[in-house]
């Protein structure tokens, strides 16, 4: 990442009254932009980290305080071994080269998913990081890694169940926000954006519950290629749109 910024120091033409508050990322595009260049596709997950570092660095000066990355599915498990143990590998280099970077630039880090299916130094070293970071204010930065909605759900729904059969509830208190308290994210705020790259139009089994209002933005850029400009034009276009909620505007 380049050198530190405070938050908003440079906010590159946007309004920080309309800054979204939590950005989510389906980043998508890896493994087609190293065909395109006739290289194997862990070319394209290492060109991808780059991108990370763009899009968190960004985030960090403008102000954005929060950002979730769909780093690896729960269904990505399914992927070839090599390139799955390949992933294992790349993911495990940036938690480590990154934390010290994480510190200066006053940054935490959190994860939503399965995090117990990851091999056991990859999390090791991701609860170094989380722990490292811990008490870092200006960017709230969450991988989701192992992280399926549908299972997500799933385990909310049984967490309830095991509250109402110890009496901890009633059926009549469930609610949204009852449920919102039952997830992953009960500690972040939903989404204000989703970007997506590739041009794929689909969600992809990614934050389904808290993206019900979510304005979404979906790019035909591979995700190795996405910069900091488009960034700030994505949010240029969050800032423009008109955000209803279901009510009259």
């Amino acid at each position: 990442m380049s050198s530190d910024k405070s938050p908003q120091s440079d906010l590159h033409g946007l309004d920080p009254a309309k800054l979204p508050a939590h950005v989510a990322v389906i980043m998508d595009g890896n493994g087609r932009w190293a065909q395109k260049r006739l290289l194997s596709r862990i070319k394209g997950h290492e060109k991808g980290s780059e991108a990370v570092r763009t899009v968190v660095r960004t985030c960090r000066e403008i102000g954005i305080p929060h950002l979730t990355l769909y780093a690896f599915s729960t269904e990505n498990w399914q992927r070839p071994r090599a390139e799955v143990e390949a992933l294992m590998v790349l993911l495990k280099k940036f938690l480590v080269k990154e934390r010290q970077d994480m510190m200066e630039k006053n940054i935490r880090l959190g994860t939503i998913g399965q995090t117990d299916r990851l091999p056991e130094d990859v999390r090791e070293a991701l609860l170094q990081t989380i722990d490292v970071t811990r008490g870092n204010t200006a960017l709230q930065l969450t991988l989701a890694l192992s992280y399926g909605s549908r299972n997500e759900i799933c385990q909310a729904m049984r967490a309830i169940a095991a509250d109402i059969d110890a009496g901890r509830l009633q059926a009549a208190d469930i609610d949204e926000k009852l449920i919102s308290g039952y997830l992953f994210t009960r500690h972040i705020p939903d989404p204000d954006l989703l970007i997506r790259t590739s041009g794929e139009m689909r969600i992809s089994n990614f934050l389904l519950w808290q993206i019900a209002y979510s304005e979404i933005f979906i790019t035909p850029t591979l995700w190795p290629d996405f910069g900091a400009d488009e960034f700030v034009r994505i949010l240029k276009d969050f800032q423009s749109r008109q955000r209803r909620f279901g009510q009259v505007a």
